[in-house]
């Protein structure tokens, strides 16, 4: 209510994100913090899932408009540039006074224009009737007996009337002072808003230390026997979870169970797991672990020293958990005869602490790089085919391709830049009929026609970059993705 749109709103105490939600609806940057880790995901949760009505910016072609339209004026020629900040296209409600329309010249020119109907038609109503009838004193209702032409004149004449009487009374409002009703901007429905890219950031919680009045260090608030003061280690956690849910494959039958799982004293590698191939009696492998940061992302050179680390320590693969991966480490594969595996931790096990710890779900999964055909289409221009994503199976030593089935959704970013990934092309596969949860989640109807350009595993055209990289990203149907740089 004290804010206008493009403020920014601070909320210290999220709790389940509704001022979020709230924000984001009526077009205001926000911020929303909190110290637990379930009020976050859940947040998190409700804004991406969240839709939003499209309201006409007053800084907008359509916004210009839609102001011409309710104030009765030209439409301003102004270039417009999207800018939220300028508000919305509001409703009103007109607040009239003598002044203002004592003041509303084109109330004369109304009246001047329907003068010119309305005065042909009272003067042929007089005429076939013999009167000499004013304005003010041609009757509501038409009397019995008349002419048919008197009666077809009147009905005329009073029609024409009360057009001149709503075209002035519409003006009065135009041109009278207005209450903006600030709740009800004008919205497009052929337009579904979603929620802006925003981040979820985080800094690692701390504490704060006390000093006795010989500056010697205690912890007036730890309680050993009421539990107080414990810290919890995250690498154990990820261990813990690890060794009891085990790493998961893009099928349910390609999966990493260990038999042991136990630290090992490296800088990079911080377990030794040991696990059977081909999941039963099989040869017994040595896997290294390695833990990405609780907070944050791994990048190529973290996974480069710690597949060194583990050839020197005889590992037969490395095993990298990490929540999120930067995009040159997601193309990191193989050291020497060392494989990578890149395994996506569930943003769950933020929560770990708080949860049971079952087996259940997929908390460590491996999802492979995607596997491409660049094709030419004639010209500099260019197309991509994805055939599947191609996936380490520990337990064969294998790469396999899952094909197309496995992808839910896959994005081009034509002319990379290293730096960032923008998505320019978008496409969903999949099974589960795709179209109609589209429909379903929209609640509208979709063109087949231009779904069927974004249901393919081959892209549209699309120039040579300049930069000579492309990237393409593949989403499966378990949310995890994995990106790769191609040169062109």
């Amino acid at each position: 209510m004290t804010t206008d749109p493009g403020d920014l709103v601070l909320d210290p105490t999220c709790g389940s994100g509704t001022t979020a939600i709230v924000a984001e609806q009526w077009g205001r940057r926000w911020i929303t913090i909190d110290t637990s880790r379930v009020a976050l995901a859940l947040a998190r949760a409700r804004v991406m899932g969240a839709r939003y009505p499209w309201y006409l910016l007053a800084d907008s072609a359509e916004g210009q408009k839609k102001e011409a339209e309710i104030t009765r004026r030209a439409p301003s020629e102004a270039p417009t540039g999207g800018d939220i900040r300028q508000g919305f296209v509001y409703e009103r409600v007109p607040h009239i006074t003598l002044k203002s329309i004592a003041n509303n010249a084109e109330i004369d020119v109304i009246w001047e224009r329907w003068q010119e109907t309305l005065e042909p038609l009272r003067a042929r109503l007089n005429a076939a009737l013999g009167k000499s009838w004013q304005e003010w004193e041609v009757p509501r209702e038409a009397g019995e007996g008349w002419p048919t032409d008197a009666t077809a004149a009147h009905a005329d004449w009073w029609e024409a009337r009360i057009a001149r009487q709503n075209e002035i009374d519409a003006s009065i409002a135009a041109k009278a002072d207005h209450e903006y009703l600030y709740d009800k901007p004008y919205v497009d429905n052929a337009r579904i808003r979603v929620a802006g890219p925003f981040t979820v950031e985080s800094l690692a919680p701390h504490r704060m230390l006390a000093v006795d009045e010989n500056d010697e260090l205690f912890d007036g608030l730890v309680d050993r026997k009421l539990g107080f003061g414990e810290t919890h280690d995250f690498a154990d956690i990820i261990l813990e979870n690890l060794k009891t849910a085990g790493v998961q494959q893009a099928h349910r039958e390609d999966r990493i169970d260990f038999s042991s799982l136990t630290p090992w004293p490296g800088d990079y590698v911080c377990a030794e797991g040991r696990y059977s191939e081909g999941g039963g009696d099989g040869v017994e492998r040595r896997a290294g672990v390695f833990i990405g940061p609780e907070f944050g992302t791994v990048s190529r050179p973290d996974l480069a020293a710690a597949a060194r680390e583990a050839a020197e320590a005889g590992f037969d693969v490395l095993i990298a958990c990490a929540f999120s991966y930067e995009a040159h480490a997601a193309e990191f594969e193989k050291l020497g005869a060392i494989p990578v595996l890149k395994a996506r931790m569930n943003a769950d096990l933020h929560m770990a602490g708080d949860l049971k710890n079952t087996g259940k779900g997929n908390l460590f999964v491996i999802f492979g790089e995607p596997d491409i055909d660049i094709l030419e289409d004639g010209g500099d221009d260019i197309r991509v085919r994805i055939n599947g994503v191609d996936v380490f199976h520990p337990n064969t030593g294998e790469v396999r391709s899952d094909g197309a089935d496995g992808i839910a959704c896959w994005f081009v970013d034509t002319d990379y830049n290293e730096e960032s990934f923008f998505v320019r092309h978008a496409y969903f596969l999949g099974a589960n009929d795709p179209y109609k949860a589209l429909k379903t989640t929209l609640k509208a109807e979709i063109d087949p026609d231009a779904w069927a350009t974004l249901n393919s595993d081959t892209s549209r055209p699309f120039p040579r970059p300049a930069s000579g990289r492309i990237a393409v990203k593949v989403i499966n149907h378990l949310g995890d993705e994995a990106m790769k740089v191609f040169r062109v």
